[in-house]
């Protein structure tokens, strides 16, 4: 299939210069180019600020106070400047595109190389972040159920799963980024508001009475690797870079006016508000919880019951807007192997069967696997790290060539030297978590 995507490159540049309609036009990432800068800001924000920030305290509560702070500002810092390199690299080269990770990657490496850097790396990262926010939205739909009606009878968290899968079947049919931009803007407004309710809750619930600030685990190595496990959480926290070559393809771009300036404008307002949303829920709830603190906040939090069972809806909307986000490029790879590779004919229909496919398949892996912070921990050093943390550095010192011991090289690589740590360390962490939630857990329960 990686031979394939090169081939299609070909194909879409012959097909242009004759004036003849190409796959492009009909594809989810390039059908459509007349988004706004904002579009940028929002679809960066439903696209980082999900279940991510649901999971920073109690990240916090295995990496402590000051390694906890400092790996936090550090990631933000790092992820900023590495998502300004994508940015710029979009049009590097003069009247020509990188609509997607994978062409920066073949045009960085070499066209067979890039795609087996970058393909797999960004299929894990986008199908690993529907599995989660599959989960994230049964848990969220459970715990809203659970909150308005605590006397009603227990229904499986396997049903909120399938619930929350519903709605995609429906909205997975939306053909291109821009026709969800609606829906990625009630996504990014419910991030924001459940993670000021999220800290706001934790505030007037106050400081608990038994609060705890140490390491949770009696072991030294237990420590450790659950130190790896938070690693992991972070790094999943800071994903947009795997969808933002493909936002940015949305935007119309000119010599007198690229898209990177309308991008990045976008950009800089996105990650003010992922401060806005990551600081103060990862603190504020570690501070009122310590080290008892839940692998999502919300379910820690039981009063007002009002407030929580509207937070946790808003987490339903957010998630639903964020698993759009990422299938979208999914959907684009598989519409260009059926249409190009295997001659189906491009329409409803053959989005309609590949889709929902997709779709239950996502549900299947999120029913059967619900572990919350280990999967949080495991995609997002396995998968997360290379590539929101180095790759994009790589790329930068492959295509630029800046020059040995400058400031830009020394930088460089000291984000891919962390970006590499997090990669080896974190997964480790969290598949002890996935190993000690499964000791306890009953598939579809």
């Amino acid at each position: 299939m990686l031979e394939f995507f090169a081939s299609v490159r070909l194909t879409s540049k012959s097909c242009k210069q004759k004036g003849e309609p190409t796959v492009d036009d009909w594809l989810p990432i390039t059908s459509a180019r007349n988004a706004k800068w904002w579009y940028s800001a929002f679809h960066n924000v439903t696209a980082m600020v999900g279940a991510g920030v649901l999971g920073l305290p109690y990240a916090m509560s295995q990496l402590g106070w000051g390694p906890g702070i400092a790996i936090l500002i550090i990631s933000w810092v790092i992820t900023l400047y590495t998502l300004w390199q994508m940015v710029e690299m979009h049009e590097i080269v003069p009247g020509k595109r990188f609509d997607r990770y994978h062409e920066l990657g073949q045009h960085a490496f070499g066209e067979r190389l890039g795609l087996w850097i970058v393909v797999p790396q960004q299929l894990i990262v986008e199908v690993s972040t529907n599995i989660v926010y599959m989960v994230t939205g049964g848990k969220s739909l459970k715990k809203f159920h659970d909150t308005v009606c605590p006397n009603c009878k227990n229904i499986k968290e396997t049903y909120f799963i399938m619930i929350f899968a519903s709605v995609h079947f429906v909205l997975s049919q939306l053909p291109n980024f821009n026709s969800i931009s609606g829906v990625s803007l009630a996504a990014a407004v419910m991030s924001l508001s459940y993670s000021t309710i999220a800290w706001a809750a934790s505030i007037n619930k106050g400081k608990q009475s038994d609060v705890e600030y140490g390491y949770k685990s009696p072991s030294a190595g237990g420590t450790v690797l659950s130190f790896f496990n938070a690693l992991g959480t972070v790094a999943f926290a800071y994903a947009g870079h795997n969808v933002v070559l493909e936002i940015q393809a949305t935007i119309p771009s000119t010599p007198e006016k690229p898209s990177k300036k309308p991008m990045w404008r976008g950009v800089i307002v996105a990650y003010i508000i992922v401060a806005l949303c990551y600081f103060p829920v990862a603190i504020i709830g570690y501070w009122a919880f310590g080290n008892t603190v839940n692998d999502d906040i919300l379910i820690s939090l039981e009063k007002p019951r009002w407030l929580i069972a509207t937070a946790n809806m808003m987490v339903v909307i957010h998630v639903i807007g964020g698993y759009q986000i990422y299938a979208m490029p999914v959907f684009d790879m598989m519409e260009t192997v059926l249409v190009k590779k295997l001659e189906f004919r491009p329409g409803l229909p053959l989005r309609l069967v590949s889709r929902s496919i997709y779709v239950a398949l996502t549900m299947f892996l999120g029913m059967t696997f619900p572990f919350f912070s280990g999967l949080l921990g495991f995609f997002g050093g396995f998968a997360f790290a290379p590539t929101t943390y180095y790759l994009p550095c790589i790329m930068w010192l492959a295509i630029y060539k800046p020059k040995r011991y400058s400031l830009s090289w020394t930088t460089n690589w000291v984000c891919i030297v962390l970006g590499v740590l997090l990669m080896v360390l974190s997964p480790i962490g969290g598949l002890r978590q996935i190993i000690i939630d499964a000791k306890t857990y009953k598939f579809y329960s």
